[in-house]
């Protein structure tokens, strides 16, 4: 993670996020100052922000919205007050309303970063000073040391070359905290054939079967907002062994993104929160799923099934099955 500190200083309102990365510091400035880079962490994970207008001019705007997996919205806009190139930028930051407005019940907050070369890379020095107290105490409740320390945890997949960061890895799991897991998979082949594999029936059956010996008995992906999609396995030869998940579309944003509840069909309780994420560069994508789930033990109990080795062995599949042919 590269947060290193987060302070308040309630004497001097100000709030100072310090990150370090082991890129030079040219590249941790273009994560900073272009938008489609911004958006793969501006927001911590499960509410990816997206740019609407981005005028990296003194006296220009920037506007941009995080959504979360359940739909709410949490919208943002800066005016440039000052830039220097390739070293610092001040913004003045405020929330804002669907118009991209500033909000005036929430407090505007002036925002320096500032980034400088290190022995092992580069240092993102991040001070945002308060106009009052109340407004320093009113941020901190909303969640924001929290929040900025998992967004900008996701730097380090920004700053490095996706094929350096990511091909070889397999199917990667972290807990981000009790009820969210992150897995990752480095994939080979470009973002709308990904995309495809998750959402055509055909090419579903060839590779979501989690071990050898599976068949993929039912696939009927949901197609809008709102329908239903349901999953169906068994084992080759074993009837008795099937089983399938079930649940409803909640967003739709292809093919970068969809957002799924999800369930055991046939079972009682809370189900899981589901939200896919593709990223492509350099012909290769990057797929992270962000799982939400009703509490810890769950959490533990499917983690414990050996969930993360059938999607790995899914996910190689998909490569060699689908995107080689």
């Amino acid at each position: 993670m590269p947060v290193t500190d987060i302070t308040t200083d309630a004497d001097n309102l100000t709030m100072t996020l310090v990150a370090d990365v082991a890129a030079p510091v040219d590249r941790l400035w273009r994560a900073f100052t272009q938008p489609a880079q911004l958006e793969r962490f501006w927001g911590p994970p499960g509410w990816p922000a997206t740019f609407t207008r981005f005028d990296f001019t003194p006296g220009g705007r920037a506007q941009y919205a995080m959504s979360s997996p359940q739909g709410e919205k949490s919208r943002g806009t800066w005016e440039f007050i000052a830039i220097d190139e390739g070293r610092s930028f001040e913004v003045l930051d405020a929330f804002a309303d669907e118009n991209g407005e500033p909000m005036e019940q929430f407090p505007a907050m002036r925002m320096v970063f500032s980034f400088d070369a290190t022995d092992t890379g580069s240092r993102l020095t991040n001070v945002t000073y308060f106009t009052s107290a109340e407004g320093l105490e009113q941020v901190i409740a909303m969640g924001a040391i929290e929040g900025s320390r998992l967004a900008m945890g996701q730097l380090d997949a920004v700053v490095q070359d996706l094929r350096a960061f990511a091909q070889g890895q397999g199917t990667r799991v972290e807990l981000l905290d009790d009820t969210h897991v992150r897995i990752t998979r480095f994939i080979d082949g470009p973002r709308e054939l990904v995309w495809r594999a998750h959402h055509e029936t055909e090419l579903l059956k060839k590779w979501m079967l989690g071990p050898d010996g599976w068949t993929m008995t039912v696939a009927e992906p949901a197609t809008d907002v709102g329908s239903t999609y349901r999953y169906a396995w068994e084992q080759d030869g074993a009837p008795e062994t099937a089983f399938g998940f079930e649940g409803e579309l909640l967003q739709l944003d292809a093919p970068r993104r969809e957002v799924t509840t999800e369930r055991m069909s046939g079972a009682d309780g809370p189900g899981t929160i589901n939200d896919l994420q593709l990223y492509e560069e350099d012909g290769a994508t990057l797929l992270t799923l962000l799982v939400e789930y009703p509490d810890k033990e769950t959490r533990d109990m499917i983690l414990a099934t050996g969930m993360a080795d059938g999607m790995e062995d899914s996910y190689a599949r998909l490569e060699t099955e689908v995107l080689t042919k």
